[in-house]
Protein backbone atom coordinates (compact mmCIF):
# COMPACT_ATOMS: atom_id res chain seq x y z
CA UNK A 1 0.00 0.00 0.00
CA UNK A 2 1.71 3.38 -0.76
CA UNK A 3 2.42 5.80 1.61
CA UNK A 4 -0.10 8.69 0.68
CA UNK A 5 -3.28 6.17 0.53
CA UNK A 6 -1.76 4.18 4.32
CA UNK A 7 -1.11 8.78 5.67
CA UNK A 8 -4.73 8.94 4.82
CA UNK A 9 -6.30 5.97 6.11
CA UNK A 10 -4.50 6.44 9.23
CA UNK A 11 -5.80 10.19 10.21
CA UNK A 12 -9.52 9.38 8.83
CA UNK A 13 -9.43 6.33 11.75
CA UNK A 14 -7.89 9.13 14.10
CA UNK A 15 -10.39 11.32 13.89
CA UNK A 16 -13.06 9.33 16.45
CA UNK A 17 -13.99 6.46 18.52
CA UNK A 18 -11.40 3.38 16.74
CA UNK A 19 -13.52 0.86 17.05
CA UNK A 20 -16.48 3.13 15.56
CA UNK A 21 -14.33 4.26 13.11
CA UNK A 22 -13.15 0.81 11.70
CA UNK A 23 -16.52 -0.86 11.92
CA UNK A 24 -18.61 1.94 10.08
CA UNK A 25 -16.41 5.14 9.63
CA UNK A 26 -13.80 3.09 6.97
CA UNK A 27 -15.11 2.31 3.31
CA UNK A 28 -14.55 -1.67 2.92
CA UNK A 29 -11.71 -0.74 0.48
CA UNK A 30 -9.88 1.54 3.17
CA UNK A 31 -10.39 -0.74 5.99
CA UNK A 32 -8.80 -3.85 3.86
CA UNK A 33 -5.69 -1.00 3.10
CA UNK A 34 -5.04 -0.65 6.43
CA UNK A 35 -5.31 -4.41 7.43
CA UNK A 36 -3.34 -5.79 4.99
CA UNK A 37 -0.71 -3.62 6.07
CA UNK A 38 -1.48 -4.69 9.61
CA UNK A 39 -0.78 -8.09 8.62
CA UNK A 40 2.32 -7.39 6.79
CA UNK A 41 3.85 -5.62 9.62
CA UNK A 42 2.86 -8.39 11.96
CA UNK A 43 3.64 -11.02 9.52
CA UNK A 44 7.72 -9.34 9.09
CA UNK A 45 8.32 -9.92 12.86
CA UNK A 46 7.19 -13.57 12.43
CA UNK A 47 10.12 -16.83 11.95
CA UNK A 48 9.89 -20.17 10.95
CA UNK A 49 9.53 -20.73 14.54
CA UNK A 50 6.02 -18.58 15.00
CA UNK A 51 4.61 -20.61 12.39
CA UNK A 52 5.06 -24.25 13.13
CA UNK A 53 3.68 -22.95 16.70
CA UNK A 54 0.77 -21.25 15.25
CA UNK A 55 0.87 -24.97 13.01
CA UNK A 56 0.47 -26.99 16.23
CA UNK A 57 -2.14 -24.46 18.25
CA UNK A 58 -4.21 -23.24 15.96
CA UNK A 59 -7.50 -25.52 15.31
CA UNK A 60 -8.61 -24.08 11.82
CA UNK A 61 -5.39 -25.26 10.30
CA UNK A 62 -5.17 -28.96 11.44
CA UNK A 63 -5.69 -31.41 8.50
CA UNK A 64 -8.26 -33.39 8.12
CA UNK A 65 -8.20 -36.97 9.48
CA UNK A 66 -10.05 -38.55 6.79
CA UNK A 67 -7.95 -39.95 3.76
CA UNK A 68 -8.51 -38.01 0.60
CA UNK A 69 -8.85 -41.66 -1.13
CA UNK A 70 -12.25 -42.09 0.82
CA UNK A 71 -13.09 -38.39 0.59
CA UNK A 72 -12.92 -38.82 -3.43
CA UNK A 73 -14.34 -42.26 -4.05
CA UNK A 74 -17.45 -41.06 -1.97
CA UNK A 75 -17.90 -37.76 -3.99
CA UNK A 76 -17.68 -39.82 -7.28
CA UNK A 77 -20.32 -42.06 -6.02
CA UNK A 78 -22.50 -38.93 -5.11
CA UNK A 79 -22.13 -37.15 -8.34
CA UNK A 80 -22.75 -39.82 -10.24
CA UNK A 81 -25.84 -40.54 -8.17
CA UNK A 82 -27.02 -36.72 -9.05
CA UNK A 83 -30.60 -36.06 -10.04
CA UNK A 84 -31.06 -35.19 -13.94
CA UNK A 85 -30.74 -31.70 -14.48
CA UNK A 86 -28.25 -30.93 -11.45
CA UNK A 87 -24.99 -29.41 -12.61
CA UNK A 88 -22.23 -29.89 -10.15
CA UNK A 89 -20.11 -26.89 -9.23
CA UNK A 90 -16.84 -26.36 -7.44
CA UNK A 91 -16.33 -23.29 -5.34
CA UNK A 92 -14.27 -20.82 -4.44
CA UNK A 93 -12.88 -20.84 -0.58
CA UNK A 94 -14.19 -17.67 0.13
CA UNK A 95 -17.57 -16.23 -0.77
CA UNK A 96 -18.54 -12.21 -0.51
CA UNK A 97 -18.41 -10.56 3.65
CA UNK A 98 -21.78 -10.92 4.92
CA UNK A 99 -22.67 -14.38 2.62
CA UNK A 100 -23.73 -16.26 6.27
CA UNK A 101 -24.72 -13.25 8.71
CA UNK A 102 -26.89 -11.52 6.00
CA UNK A 103 -28.85 -14.40 4.15
CA UNK A 104 -29.04 -16.41 7.11
CA UNK A 105 -28.25 -15.21 9.25
CA UNK A 106 -25.58 -16.40 11.62
CA UNK A 107 -23.70 -14.23 14.12
CA UNK A 108 -20.43 -13.48 11.80
CA UNK A 109 -18.46 -14.29 14.95
CA UNK A 110 -18.91 -17.97 13.66
CA UNK A 111 -17.67 -17.53 10.40
CA UNK A 112 -13.79 -16.44 9.62
CA UNK A 113 -13.96 -13.21 7.68
CA UNK A 114 -10.33 -12.01 5.70
CA UNK A 115 -8.90 -8.73 5.26
CA UNK A 116 -9.97 -8.60 1.94
CA UNK A 117 -14.03 -8.20 2.64
CA UNK A 118 -14.48 -12.03 2.74
CA UNK A 119 -14.97 -15.19 4.80
CA UNK A 120 -14.03 -18.74 4.17
CA UNK A 121 -17.10 -20.73 3.01
CA UNK A 122 -18.67 -21.89 6.43
CA UNK A 123 -21.81 -23.42 4.37
CA UNK A 124 -21.39 -24.22 0.76
CA UNK A 125 -25.27 -23.63 0.56
CA UNK A 126 -24.85 -19.46 0.60
CA UNK A 127 -22.76 -19.50 -2.01
CA UNK A 128 -24.69 -21.69 -4.22
CA UNK A 129 -27.81 -19.92 -3.46
CA UNK A 130 -25.57 -16.79 -4.32
CA UNK A 131 -25.01 -18.71 -7.83
CA UNK A 132 -28.35 -19.63 -8.36
CA UNK A 133 -29.92 -16.10 -7.85
CA UNK A 134 -27.39 -15.33 -10.89
CA UNK A 135 -28.32 -18.04 -12.91
CA UNK A 136 -32.61 -16.76 -12.24
CA UNK A 137 -31.63 -13.26 -12.75
CA UNK A 138 -30.32 -14.41 -16.23
CA UNK A 139 -33.44 -16.57 -16.51
CA UNK A 140 -35.88 -13.61 -16.08
CA UNK A 141 -34.28 -11.41 -17.37
CA UNK A 142 -35.31 -13.07 -20.57
CA UNK A 143 -38.38 -14.71 -19.29
CA UNK A 144 -40.25 -12.08 -16.32
CA UNK A 145 -41.85 -14.84 -15.38
CA UNK A 146 -39.61 -17.48 -16.35
CA UNK A 147 -40.06 -20.81 -13.83
CA UNK A 148 -37.02 -22.89 -15.52
CA UNK A 149 -35.56 -24.16 -12.09
CA UNK A 150 -31.74 -24.13 -11.60
CA UNK A 151 -30.23 -27.05 -9.46
CA UNK A 152 -26.57 -27.05 -8.35
CA UNK A 153 -24.51 -29.45 -6.41
CA UNK A 154 -21.10 -29.41 -4.46
CA UNK A 155 -18.80 -30.91 -2.48
CA UNK A 156 -16.65 -28.52 0.04
CA UNK A 157 -14.85 -28.01 2.83
CA UNK A 158 -16.40 -25.36 5.21
CA UNK A 159 -14.82 -23.91 8.29
CA UNK A 160 -16.62 -22.40 11.02
CA UNK A 161 -15.13 -20.69 14.33
CA UNK A 162 -17.53 -22.02 17.36
CA UNK A 163 -16.27 -24.53 19.50
CA UNK A 164 -17.51 -27.94 19.09
CA UNK A 165 -17.49 -31.06 21.14
CA UNK A 166 -16.54 -34.52 20.96
CA UNK A 167 -14.35 -36.37 18.60
CA UNK A 168 -16.43 -36.16 15.41
CA UNK A 169 -16.95 -32.54 15.45
CA UNK A 170 -13.91 -30.40 14.29
CA UNK A 171 -13.23 -27.07 12.87
CA UNK A 172 -13.42 -27.56 8.96
CA UNK A 173 -15.24 -30.36 7.43
CA UNK A 174 -16.16 -31.24 4.16
CA UNK A 175 -20.07 -31.27 2.97
CA UNK A 176 -22.08 -32.04 -0.10
CA UNK A 177 -24.52 -29.88 -0.54
CA UNK A 178 -27.43 -29.21 -3.10
CA UNK A 179 -29.84 -26.44 -4.00
CA UNK A 180 -32.62 -26.08 -6.36
CA UNK A 181 -34.20 -22.91 -6.66
CA UNK A 182 -36.91 -21.57 -9.10
CA UNK A 183 -40.75 -19.92 -9.20
CA UNK A 184 -43.66 -20.49 -6.86
CA UNK A 185 -46.11 -22.38 -9.26
CA UNK A 186 -49.01 -22.22 -7.41
CA UNK A 187 -49.96 -24.24 -4.17
CA UNK A 188 -46.77 -26.48 -3.30
CA UNK A 189 -46.22 -28.21 -6.58
CA UNK A 190 -42.54 -26.33 -6.74
CA UNK A 191 -41.51 -27.32 -3.53
CA UNK A 192 -42.85 -30.62 -3.27
CA UNK A 193 -41.49 -31.69 -6.74
CA UNK A 194 -37.94 -30.17 -5.65
CA UNK A 195 -38.54 -31.94 -1.80
CA UNK A 196 -38.83 -35.29 -3.36
CA UNK A 197 -35.86 -35.30 -5.78
CA UNK A 198 -33.40 -34.24 -3.51
CA UNK A 199 -34.96 -36.69 -0.85
CA UNK A 200 -35.10 -39.34 -2.97
CA UNK A 201 -31.51 -38.47 -3.94
CA UNK A 202 -29.59 -38.65 -0.26
CA UNK A 203 -32.05 -41.73 0.00
CA UNK A 204 -30.45 -43.84 -2.85
CA UNK A 205 -27.11 -42.49 -1.84
CA UNK A 206 -27.29 -44.12 1.53
CA UNK A 207 -28.68 -46.80 0.11
CA UNK A 208 -25.31 -47.36 -1.56
CA UNK A 209 -22.81 -46.37 1.13
CA UNK A 210 -21.68 -50.28 1.51
CA UNK A 211 -19.56 -49.45 -1.55
CA UNK A 212 -17.49 -46.75 0.40
CA UNK A 213 -17.34 -49.63 3.25
CA UNK A 214 -19.61 -48.01 5.22
CA UNK A 215 -23.19 -49.21 6.78
CA UNK A 216 -26.13 -47.59 8.94
CA UNK A 217 -28.63 -49.65 11.31
CA UNK A 218 -31.98 -48.19 9.88
CA UNK A 219 -32.74 -44.32 8.95
CA UNK A 220 -35.65 -41.58 10.26
CA UNK A 221 -36.85 -38.57 8.80
CA UNK A 222 -38.35 -36.00 10.60
CA UNK A 223 -40.48 -33.68 8.67
CA UNK A 224 -41.03 -30.29 10.21
CA UNK A 225 -43.85 -28.23 8.61
CA UNK A 226 -44.16 -24.35 9.70
CA UNK A 227 -48.09 -24.92 9.33
CA UNK A 228 -49.08 -28.07 11.22
CA UNK A 229 -52.20 -27.80 8.77
CA UNK A 230 -50.16 -29.13 5.82
CA UNK A 231 -49.32 -32.28 8.03
CA UNK A 232 -51.49 -34.03 5.47
CA UNK A 233 -50.58 -33.10 2.41
CA UNK A 234 -47.14 -34.10 2.95
CA UNK A 235 -47.96 -37.20 4.02
CA UNK A 236 -50.21 -37.56 0.75
CA UNK A 237 -47.17 -35.84 -1.62
CA UNK A 238 -44.29 -36.89 -0.21
CA UNK A 239 -43.99 -39.41 2.69
CA UNK A 240 -46.37 -42.07 1.07
CA UNK A 241 -44.78 -42.18 -2.33
CA UNK A 242 -41.41 -42.50 -1.14
CA UNK A 243 -42.12 -44.55 1.78
CA UNK A 244 -43.15 -46.83 -1.68
CA UNK A 245 -39.79 -46.85 -2.85
CA UNK A 246 -37.76 -46.55 0.34
CA UNK A 247 -40.36 -48.44 2.47
CA UNK A 248 -36.89 -49.34 5.51
CA UNK A 249 -37.57 -45.70 5.99
CA UNK A 250 -39.16 -44.41 9.31
CA UNK A 251 -40.97 -41.10 8.65
CA UNK A 252 -41.92 -38.53 11.32
CA UNK A 253 -44.15 -35.81 10.32
CA UNK A 254 -44.01 -33.14 13.51
CA UNK A 255 -47.07 -31.93 15.01
CA UNK A 256 -48.24 -28.18 15.94
CA UNK A 257 -44.58 -26.31 17.78
CA UNK A 258 -42.05 -28.40 16.47
CA UNK A 259 -41.54 -26.37 13.19
CA UNK A 260 -38.76 -25.31 11.42
CA UNK A 261 -36.55 -23.17 13.45
CA UNK A 262 -34.51 -19.95 12.73
CA UNK A 263 -34.40 -18.88 9.45
CA UNK A 264 -35.63 -21.61 7.55
CA UNK A 265 -39.10 -21.00 5.57
CA UNK A 266 -42.06 -23.67 5.14
CA UNK A 267 -40.70 -26.77 6.72
CA UNK A 268 -37.00 -28.32 7.24
CA UNK A 269 -36.49 -32.01 6.62
CA UNK A 270 -33.78 -33.94 8.95
CA UNK A 271 -32.23 -37.19 8.22
CA UNK A 272 -30.78 -39.38 11.31
CA UNK A 273 -29.17 -42.80 10.44
CA UNK A 274 -27.88 -45.18 13.11
CA UNK A 275 -24.14 -45.71 13.10
CA UNK A 276 -23.05 -49.41 13.49
CA UNK A 277 -22.76 -49.37 17.31
CA UNK A 278 -26.15 -48.12 17.21
CA UNK A 279 -25.88 -44.26 17.78
CA UNK A 280 -28.34 -42.17 15.94
CA UNK A 281 -26.87 -39.05 14.07
CA UNK A 282 -28.30 -36.07 12.59
CA UNK A 283 -26.72 -36.56 8.82
CA UNK A 284 -28.71 -34.50 6.48
CA UNK A 285 -30.36 -31.36 6.48
CA UNK A 286 -33.06 -30.17 3.75
CA UNK A 287 -34.79 -26.71 3.90
CA UNK A 288 -36.41 -24.08 2.49
CA UNK A 289 -35.30 -20.33 2.63
CA UNK A 290 -35.98 -16.93 1.24
CA UNK A 291 -32.50 -16.15 0.64
CA UNK A 292 -32.97 -16.18 -3.69
CA UNK A 293 -36.28 -13.66 -2.26
CA UNK A 294 -33.89 -11.25 -0.91
CA UNK A 295 -31.23 -11.78 -3.62
CA UNK A 296 -34.06 -10.91 -6.34
CA UNK A 297 -36.08 -8.76 -4.41
CA UNK A 298 -39.27 -11.11 -5.60
CA UNK A 299 -41.27 -13.18 -3.37
CA UNK A 300 -42.50 -15.51 -6.43
CA UNK A 301 -38.51 -17.27 -6.15
CA UNK A 302 -38.16 -20.54 -4.02
CA UNK A 303 -35.41 -21.50 -2.59
CA UNK A 304 -34.59 -25.74 -1.44
CA UNK A 305 -31.24 -25.98 -0.40
CA UNK A 306 -29.43 -29.33 1.46
CA UNK A 307 -26.41 -30.56 2.98
CA UNK A 308 -25.13 -33.91 4.18
CA UNK A 309 -21.97 -34.41 6.55
CA UNK A 310 -19.41 -36.44 4.39
CA UNK A 311 -16.72 -36.72 7.30
CA UNK A 312 -19.26 -37.15 9.48
CA UNK A 313 -20.52 -40.07 7.46
CA UNK A 314 -17.29 -41.86 6.67
CA UNK A 315 -15.89 -41.26 9.96
CA UNK A 316 -19.11 -42.61 12.25
CA UNK A 317 -20.54 -45.44 9.43
CA UNK A 318 -17.70 -47.63 8.83
CA UNK A 319 -18.91 -51.35 8.86
CA UNK A 320 -17.73 -53.43 11.46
Amino acid sequence: MSDRILTRVLAQAGEGDLLEVLGEGLSRTDLQSLLLEVYRRRTAALAAADVARQFNDNRFVQPSQVEPARLLAFDQLAFSLLPAGFSPLELAPVCPLGTSSVLAPVDQNLVLSTARNTEVVADPTGPLALESARRRRHLLSAAPRSAEPVHLASSHRALRTQTFSGPASVAHFRLLALCSAGRHQGGLRFELQVLHTQLDYYLRLLARIDTQGLEHRGLRIQVQPEDPQLGPDLRDALVRPLSARHPQVDWQVASAGDGPESYFDLLRVKIHARTPDGQELHLVDLCFTDWTQQLLANRKERLLTSGLGTERLLSAYRAR
